[in-house]
């Protein structure tokens, strides 16, 4: 059986600071989006599995984000923390579409 999946708005992409993220809800989900240097727009769960953390506040790197309670450095593509730590969060697709970021959140 296939997923269901709501496409939803959340942001406008000029709205959107550049390596900084922004807590965003959408589907009763808290999550973390950002725009990166190369204009691509990530969104990823808003907590780091160590010890919740909020991601948008952290520090953005290239492709990374660092949580901002205990440094932990977290992929915004793939939601995978990276060594020497362990764990992961999870990331949404998002689709941009004429200026506006929607992203898709399972039912």
């Amino acid at each position: 059986m296939e997923q269901v999946v709501n496409k939803v708005f959340v942001a406008k992409v000029e709205e959107l600071p550049e390596n900084l993220g922004r807590t965003v809800h959408a589907g009763g989900l808290e999550l973390a989006i950002f725009k990166l240097a190369d204009g691509d727009v990530r969104v990823i769960e808003n907590r780091c599995p160590h010890k919740g953390g909020v991601l948008a506040e952290g520090m953005v790197s290239g492709e990374h984000v660092f949580c901002p309670m205990h440094d932990w450095k977290i992929s915004v593509k793939d939601g995978k923390v990276q060594d020497p730590d362990t764990g992961c969060v999870n990331t949404y697709e998002v689709e941009v579409e004429k200026g506006s970021v929607y992203i898709y959140i399972p039912e």
